[in-house]
């Protein structure tokens, strides 16, 4: 083995450890109370070419671990040689500015936490509704991270969330309604109205039943914070990702410096806020930063790893992992920058078109740059007004065609929270934006 660790150039090591907690009502009833623990550890190790990567459950022992992902380097590059692996360099991260926890969700009983999800499940069964769920989960956990070049770095963190959901339905047909916030500390459920969300989750549902599905085409639209945010996620903040470049599937490729966006438009990937997506270093010990993917309409930056950064140029910053999984270049709270445009205003420009309202999930393809997102409803402008509620009405196109096509910029930027799927792992995320005006979109309906 010492023969074998003298060809290693670099290998790492994350410990966690945590436990989560959900509780799940289904119509009002407890389906599910639920406590899991964790403690595990990921180990990389890098010779030539080659990551041999191993997992590690329970009982740790990093040595041993460290000598199988070793291992499983040497003999791939033995094999199959690539060419050699350059790692950019990172300093010691600064513990600082951690989400402060006023509330320990530990501290509040689950008797106390089944009586709120009780509560909200009350409200969202309005008049109409005929089916509702309600989860809670709350996770904290502890990553330790070190690695051969002497650094090592640890932080604690906690978070808390719930989601709610109501089902209405008439003569065959169905709609939903979903709300969901998540956030640091108990004290979320202080800040946020969740009975008012839970209500309004239940208005949606009822409401889309009697919309309408609107003839499709291309015009003018405008799309609200959160249909915004998913365009600036999917569309844009995966295909910055620089794994992704690297691997030819990216529209961005060979883009920096290019004015590829409207000059309204600024996207930024910021894992220091304290959204859903915050960590204060990576997967790699890499400090975290803000990153301005396109800055005023110019493409100005890729989200990195230490492996990405050094062979394109960059800074590290943006490897994630979910639990002690192979890390993969990944976003972190991803949002467009607020403009100054009121939402009267956008109003007045569209004239005639349609307003956008929520995100039911859709797809991208990074390489070829086209998407196609479902809004959870909207409405139609006429003569620069709301009128008619609107229903199964999807927003498409190519994604430097609709950064181009962007006419004005909302003042009233609002995140979202979520879990990004990618490489078979989920990490939570935030993304947002400001209400946005778009001269002309694909919009598919009836």
């Amino acid at each position: 083995m010492t023969g074998i660790m003298q060809d290693i150039k670099f290998h790492d090591c994350r410990v966690i450890e945590g436990s989560s907690t959900s509780i799940v009502l289904d119509n009002g009833k407890i389906e599910e109370i639920s406590r899991n623990f964790t403690r595990g550890a990921g180990i990389r190790a890098l010779c030539g070419g080659s990551w041999g990567y191993t997992a590690i459950e329970g009982e740790i022992d990093l040595k041993q671990g460290v000598e199988a992902a070793s291992k499983l380097a040497f003999s791939m590059n033995t094999n199959t040689p690539k060419e050699a692996v350059e790692l950019a360099a990172v300093n010691f991260p600064e513990m600082m500015n951690l989400p402060e926890i006023r509330i320990d969700p530990r501290d509040v009983a689950i008797e106390e936490k089944v009586d709120l999800l009780k509560s909200i499940e009350t409200n969202a069964k309005v008049k109409g509704v005929n089916s509702t769920k309600v989860m809670y989960l709350e996770a904290e956990f502890k990553i330790e991270y070190r690695n051969s070049e002497g650094l090592e770095c640890a932080y604690e963190l906690q978070n808390v969330g719930f989601s709610v959901s109501a089902v209405a339905s008439e003569n065959g047909v169905y709609q939903a309604g979903r709300e969901s916030r998540f956030g640091y500390g108990y004290e979320l459920f202080e800040k946020e109205n969740v009975l008012e969300l839970a209500g309004r989750a239940g208005d949606t549902a009822v409401e889309l039943l009697k919309a309408k599905t609107p003839k499709g085409g291309e015009m003018p639209v405008i799309l609200d914070q959160e249909l915004a945010g998913v365009f600036a996620h999917e569309a844009v903040g995966h295909a910055s990702e620089a794994d992704l470049v690297l691997e030819g599937d990216s529209i961005l490729e060979n883009r920096i410096g290019e004015q590829i966006a409207s000059p309204l438009i600024t996207i930024i990937d910021d894992p220091t806020l304290h959204e859903f997506g915050y960590y204060p270093f990576d997967a790699e010990g890499a400090q975290s930063r803000r990153t301005e993917i396109i800055s005023k309409g110019v493409f100005n930056s890729y989200l990195h790893s230490r492996e990405t950064a050094a062979k394109l140029g960059g800074t590290p910053g943006n490897c994630r992992a979910q639990g002690y999984s192979m890390p993969v270049v990944r976003m972190s709270n991803t949002f467009i920058d607020n403009g100054d445009a009121r939402f009267e205003e956008m109003l007045e420009e569209v004239r005639d078109g349609m307003y956008l309202i929520g995100s039911r999930g859709g797809q991208v393809n990074t390489g070829e740059g086209i998407f196609q997102f479902n809004a959870e409803k909207g409405y139609l402008i006429k003569n620069g007004e709301l009128t008619e509620l609107i229903r199964d009405v999807s927003l498409s196109g190519k994604t430097l065609e609709i950064l181009n096509q962007v006419v004005l910029v909302g003042n009233d930027l609002k995140m979202t929270a979520g879990r990004c799927g990618k490489a078979g792992q989920l990490v939570p995320v935030s993304d947002g934006s400001p209400h946005l005006a778009i001269s002309k979109a694909l919009l598919g309906g009836a």
